[in-house]
C-alpha cells in the first residue's frame, strides 16, 4: 500500500497544465493520484470502499489527465456482459414484438444490448433458455413466461435479477408488471350480456399460459351465462381453426383468448358464409396493431404493451444497481368497442 492509501497527502498541482502526450492510462492516472492502479480501478467503478479523500483525489486526476475509462474493461472487471435477456413464448405474437421496442429502446438508452430468445410456447424449451440468457446477461425479463409457479419459484436465485411481465407469481422474489385478466373479461362479458348474448364460446389459449387461465377463471365465475370452451391457442390458424366449432356450437358471441385468435376466427366465419356481427359477435384482447383493421374491426380489450417493456427496464436496472425493484403493477385494461360485435340474433 502507497503512502497516500495510508491517508498521507500527495497533493495534485493546483493548475490545470497541458495534457501528456498520448492516450492517458490508468498508470498516469494512478501516478498523478499517488495511490495504486487497483485504487484506481475501484474509484473508476463505483466502489464506496475507496476512502473519500483518496477517491476525490482520484477523481481530480482523472479530470486533470482526461482519462477515460474502457467501458468493455470496467465490465469486464465487474464481470459484467453490458446485456440484458428478453425470454418470449412467440416473437410472431405483435403483442411481445410491442414489449420488445420497449425493452429495447430503453436498454438501448443506457448502453445496454439485448438478446431475445423464444419458447415456442414450450415449458421446459423456455426454462433451458432462461438459464443460458441469464449466463450471458446481466439480468433476465420473462414475458408471460409458461413454466409453472413451483418451477419459477425453484429457479428465482439462478434467474436473478429478474423481472416478469404478463405474469405474477406469488413467493418469487421479482418484480412483476401483470393485466388483470379478470378486469378485462368482465368488461367484455358485461358488453356482449348488455347486447343481449346469453351463449358465449371461448377459444381457449395455451395450456401454460397464466393468462387463459385467469380468463377462463372469470369466464367460469359469472354467473346465468351458457360458456361452450373450445380448444384453441395463440395465433391466427387457431382461432381461423375453430370457426365450425364455433358455428356448430350455435354460441352467438366469442370471446378470444387473444387478438390473434379472435382475428383468425374472424377471418374463418367469413369463409363459412357467417355474418359478422349479424350471426355472431367476436372479441379479442390485447388490442394489437391491427386489431382496429380487420374486416369488421375488432372489439377489444387494450393493455398498455409498449410501456409494459419501458417498466420492466426501469426495474431490471434498478435490480442490476443493487436497489430494490420497486413494486409489483397489476394494469387495468380498457374495452374498445368497434364493429366486430353487435345485438344478439333473435
Amino acid at each position: 500500500m502507497s503512502a497516500a492509501e495510508r491517508g498521507e497527502q500527495a497533493p495534485l498541482t493546483g493548475r490545470r497544465g497541458p495534457r501528456p502526450a498520448g492516450q492517458a492510462t490508468i498508470s498516469r492516472v494512478a501516478e498523478a493520484a499517488g495511490v495504486s492502479r487497483a485504487t484506481v480501478s475501484r474509484v473508476m467503478n463505483g466502489s464506496t470502499s475507496v476512502n473519500p479523500e483518496l477517491a476525490a483525489r482520484v477523481r481530480a486526476a482523472a479530470l486533470e489527465l482526461d482519462y477515460e475509462p474502457s467501458a468493455a474493461a470496467r465490465r469486464l472487471a465487474l464481470g459484467l456482459t453490458g446485456t440484458v435477456a428478453l425470454v418470449v413464448p412467440d416473437l410472431s405474437n405483435p403483442l411481445f414484438q410491442s414489449v420488445l421496442r420497449g425493452l429495447s429502446r430503453a436498454a438501448g438508452q443506457a448502453g445496454r444490448q439485448l438478446l431475445v430468445a423464444e419458447s415456442d410456447e414450450d415449458p421446459e424449451e423456455e426454462v433451458i433458455l432462461a438459464l443460458e440468457a441469464r449466463r450471458n446477461a446481466d439480468g433476465l425479463v420473462l414475458a408471460s413466461p409458461r413454466a409453472t409457479d413451483e418451477r419459477l419459484r425453484a429457479l428465482g436465485d439462478r434467474l436473478a435479477p429478474l423481472v416478469l411481465v404478463y405474469r405474477e407469481v406469488p413467493g418469487l422474489d421479482a418484480p412483476s408488471l401483470s393485466i388483470d385478466n379478470a378486469a378485462g373479461i368482465a368488461q367484455v362479458v358485461t358488453h356482449l350480456t348488455g347486447l343481449g348474448h346469453r351463449h358465449l364460446a371461448y377459444l381457449a389459449g395455451p395450456p401454460g399460459s397464466a393468462g387463459n387461465a385467469e380468463r377462463l377463471a372469470a369466464l367460469r365465475a359469472i354467473p346465468d351465462l351458457d360458456l361452450t370452451v373450445l380448444p384453441g391457442g395463440s395465433m391466427f390458424e387457431h382461432g381461423h381453426a375453430a370457426a365450425g366449432a364455433v358455428v356448430e356450437c350455435g354460441a352467438g358471441a366469442v370471446v378470444g383468448f387473444n387478438d390473434m385468435v379472435a382475428s383468425g376466427v374472424l377471418t374463418g366465419l367469413r369463409e363459412l358464409g357467417v355474418p359478422v356481427p349479424g350471426r355472431v359477435s367476436v372479441t379479442g384482447f390485447d388490442d394489437i396493431p391491427f386489431a382496429r383493421y380487420t374486416t369488421p374491426p375488432l372489439t377489444t380489450v387494450s393493455i398498455p404493451q409498449g410501456e409494459l417493456g419501458r417498466r420492466a427496464w426501469e426495474r431490471l436496472w434498478s435490480l442490476m444497481n443493487g436497489e430494490d425493484g420497486g413494486y409489483n403493477v397489476r394494469y387495468q385494461p380498457r374495452l374498445l368497442v368497434r364493429g366486430s360485435t353487435g345485438p344478439a340474433p333473435s
